[in-house]
C-alpha cells in the first residue's frame, strides 16, 4: 500500500500527516541549491547539442532532469540520468511497461488474477521485491547512501549517520527513530518508491506540454520571452532564476504553466471512487452502492460553462479573468485531483517548471525540429514522445 492506492483511510491519513511537510514548498525550496545543481548539469548538456548544431529529443532530456530533480529531493543524490544522458537501469521503459499493465488491469481487474494477481506467481516470484523494477532501484538508491540490514526479504532496520539533511529520506528516517511503529523502513521504501514512480513522468510530461504549446505559437513563445528577457535586464531575476523570483517577475510564464496543465493534465483515465452502501444520489441521480464512478481531469479541465474555448491554448485567461472567475477556475481544474486525496507532490512539479522553463528559454533559442505533432498515449498517465528540437544558445 501507498497513499494512492490504499482504500485504508485510517491509514491515508496517518501516513499523510506524517510525510506532507516533505512535500511543503518551505520545505523543498530548502532543496533548491540541489534543484539548481541539477539545471546546471542539465542546461550544461544542452549546450553541447547546441555547439555542435544537432537535433535533441529535448522530451527525453526533460525527464532526465525530472529524474535527478527527484534524486536530489528524494535521496540528496543525483541518480544519473542527466549525465550519462540515457534511461539509468531501464527505468523510464519499466515505468512505461508498469503504466501499460496498470491502466489494463484496471479498466480489467479480472485480466490481473490471471496475471501477475495469479496465486502460482508467488511459486516462481517469492517476493514483490523481485520483479518490481521501481523497488529495486529505490533500494538501490538508498543503498547508495546508506546502509539497510535486512531478514529474509524483510527490511529490519536502517542506518544512517547524518540525520540532519533537509532530503526526504532523511526527514522520514528521523520520524522512524523516534517512533517506529509510526513510520517504518517499509513505510519509508514505499513513499520513496512513489516518489521515483510518480515524480519524474508526470513532471516531464507537463514540462513537455508546456513547451510544446510555446514552440507551436510564436506569439505566445514570443510574449514569454520578451517577460523573461525584461526580468533578467532589470535584475529582478538572478542566474539561476529561483522559484520565488519566477512567481513574482514572471505572470505570463505563470500563467503559460497553468494553461498547459490545463490542457495536457498528467493523469488520462478517471480517479476512481467506489459508491458505499447503501447507494448514494449524485447529480440527482441514484447509483447503487459498489458501482465504481470517477472523474476525468480532461474532462473537467474543458468545461465550456468555466473557460470559454476550452480547448484554446489562452494563457490570458489567467490574467484577465474577474477574482470571481479566477476563483471558480482554480476550484474546477482538476490536474492534481481534489480534497484528501490531492497529489502530495504537486509542489515538487511546480518548482521545477517555474525554475527550468524560463531558464531554458533565457538560455536557449529552441525551435521544433519538424511541425510533426507529438505522438501522445494514453496508458493512464498521457506521455507524449518526439519533442525533437533545434538549440542555438543565445
Amino acid at each position: 500500500m501507498n497513499l494512492f492506492s490504499t482504500r485504508d483511510e485510517a491509514y491515508h491519513r496517518q501516513q499523510k500527516r506524517i510525510i506532507a511537510n516533505s512535500y511543503s514548498v518551505s520545505s523543498l525550496l530548502e532543496l533548491e541549491s540541489s534543484v539548481n545543481s541539477c539545471t546546471e548539469v542539465f542546461t550544461s548538456q544542452l549546450s553541447k547539442f547546441a555547439t555542435k548544431g544537432t537535433p535533441i529529443d529535448l522530451g527525453l532530456w526533460l525527464q532526465y532532469y525530472a529524474f535527478d530533480v527527484i534524486g536530489e529531493i528524494t535521496f540528496a543524490k543525483k541518480l544519473g540520468f542527466l549525465e550519462q544522458g540515457c534511461d539509468i537501469d531501464g527505468m523510464m521503459q519499466a515505468i512505461k511497461g508498469m503504466l501499460v499493465y496498470a491502466s489494463l488491469c484496471g479498466q480489467i481487474p479480472k485480466m490481473h488474477k490471471v496475471l501477475l494477481g495469479n496465486p502460482l506467481l508467488t511459486r516462481f516470484v517469492p517476493s514483490m521485491e523481485s520483479w518490481n523494477q521501481v523497488l529495486q532501484f529505490t533500494l538501490k538508491a538508498v543503498n547508495s547512501v546508506a546502509s539497510l540490514k535486512r531478514d529474509g526479504d524483510k527490511i529490519n532496520a536502517y542506518q544512517r549517520e547524518d540525520t540532519g539533511g533537509k532530503d526526504m529520506m532523511s526527514r522520514w528516517m528521523v520520524v522512524h527513530r523516534d517512533d517506529p511503529e509510526k513510520l517504518s523502513v517499509r513505510d519509508i521504501i514505499v513513499h520513496l518508491s512513489a516518489n521515483v514512480f510518480v515524480g519524474a513522468a508526470t513532471t516531464a510530461i507537463a514540462l513537455r506540454a508546456t513547451l510544446d504549446f510555446l514552440l507551436r505559437d510564436s506569439r505566445i513563445m514570443d510574449k514569454v520571452r520578451g517577460e523573461i528577457d525584461a526580468a533578467v535586464l532589470a535584475r529582478r531575476v538572478g542566474n539561476p532564476i529561483s522559484y520565488r523570483e519566477s512567481l513574482a517577475h514572471l505572470p505570463y510564464m505563470t500563467a503559460v504553466i497553468k494553461e498547459a496543465l490545463r490542457l495536457h493534465p498528467s493523469t488520462g483515465l478517471i480517479i476512481e471512487r467506489e459508491v458505499p452502501q447503501p447507494g448514494a444520489t449524485i447529480c440527482g441521480k441514484y447509483v447503487p452502492g459498489g458501482t465504481i464512478v470517477g472523474i476525468n481531469a480532461w474532462v473537467v479541465n474543458r468545461n465550456a460553462r468555466v473557460f470559454h474555448d476550452p480547448d484554446v491554448f489562452i494563457p490570458e485567461r489567467w490574467l484577465e479573468s474577474t477574482p470571481e472567475q479566477l476563483m471558480e477556475m482554480e476550484q474546477t481544474i482538476f490536474t492534481f485531483g481534489a480534497g484528501p486525496r490531492a497529489c502530495v507532490g504537486k509542489n515538487v512539479s511546480f518548482i521545477e517548471m517555474h525554475k527550468i522553463l524560463p531558464q531554458l528559454l533565457r538560455e536557449f533559442e529552441v525551435r521544433l525540429n519538424s511541425p510533426k505533432e507529438l505522438t501522445v498515449r494514453n496508458i493512464w498517465f498521457v506521455q507524449q514522445e518526439g519533442l525533437i528540437c533545434d538549440l542555438v544558445q543565445r
